[in-house]
Formats: C-alpha cells, structure tokens, sequence
C-alpha cells in the first residue's frame, strides 16, 4: 500500500512543479533601480551628443544634460506611476512610461531652444520690417497694406 500512495504522489510532483512555476510572476513595472539608470545614462547621452535632435536643437553639456534627464526621468517615473490605474498591465505602464520620457525630452529641448533664440528670433523680424520700410521709402514703392487704408 505504500507504493501506492508514493505513485500518486510521484505522479504529483511534476504537477506541484507547474503550479510553482505557475505561481512565479515577472513584473515589468515599476522597473528596477538599474533599469532607471540605464533610461537616465541613455537621455544624457541624446542630449549631449551629436544626433538628428542636436542638429535642430543643439547639444547640451553633460552637466546640463545629466540635470535635465534626472529631472525627466524622474517626472515620467511619477505621472506614469500615478495616471494609470493599478488593474492596468505592467507593460501598459511602462509604454506610458516611456512615451513620457520621449515627449519630456522634446519639451525640454524646444523649450530650451526657445529660451536661446527667443531675444534674436525677436529682434530679426523688426530690423526686417526696418529693411524693407527702408528700401520701399528709397524706392518710393507702395505696399498694397498702405494703399488700402
């Protein structure tokens, strides 16, 4: 009788086996402390190397490229985190995650960028309204805008 009571429990082992692989979870989210590093290294590299984003928005220095993707990272971390509901998949998150990082990354670059050619952008129009009132006053030229009014 005792073999038969070992057989079914031999029969059972591989069953408990599944059930323990069964119960094994990755999760995605929230990712590890590592993970958010690498995500960080790799903004600081974008932001301060030359790439199709620099052509358009310049490069940053290190330290300023180490601040602005510390800060990125960090607020992505935090809205993804927060704006999505716990029922939610871990990949789910993550992709709001990393959307976030993206669209944080090219406010940060455009905002820059603006706050650097704001005062030139600003001052170009005006000497080139001054150019051409200057140059239809030299040539006695009208503009359509002065001849209707």
């Amino acid at each position: 009788m005792t073999e038969m009571e070992e057989t079914p429990q031999s029969q059972l082992e591989p069953s408990n086996s599944h059930d323990t692989q069964k119960n094994f979870s990755f999760s995605i989210w929230p990712p590890t402390q590592r993970t958010r590093d690498a995500v960080i290294q790799r903004l600081i590299e974008t932001l301060s190397t030359p790439s199709i984003l620099s052509k358009r928005y310049s490069t940053l220095t290190n330290e300023e490229a180490s601040d602005i993707a510390r800060s990125i990272e960090e607020e992505a971390f935090t809205f993804a985190g927060s704006s999505v509901s716990p029922n939610v998949d871990g990949i789910e998150i993550l992709q709001v995650y990393s959307k976030e990082i993206s669209k944080r990354m090219l406010d940060a670059l455009k905002s820059r960028s603006a706050a650097t050619t704001s005062p030139e952008a600003e001052s170009k129009p005006s000497e080139s309204l001054v150019d051409a009132s200057e140059s239809s006053a030299h040539t006695g030229e009208i503009s359509s805008i002065e001849t209707e009014s």
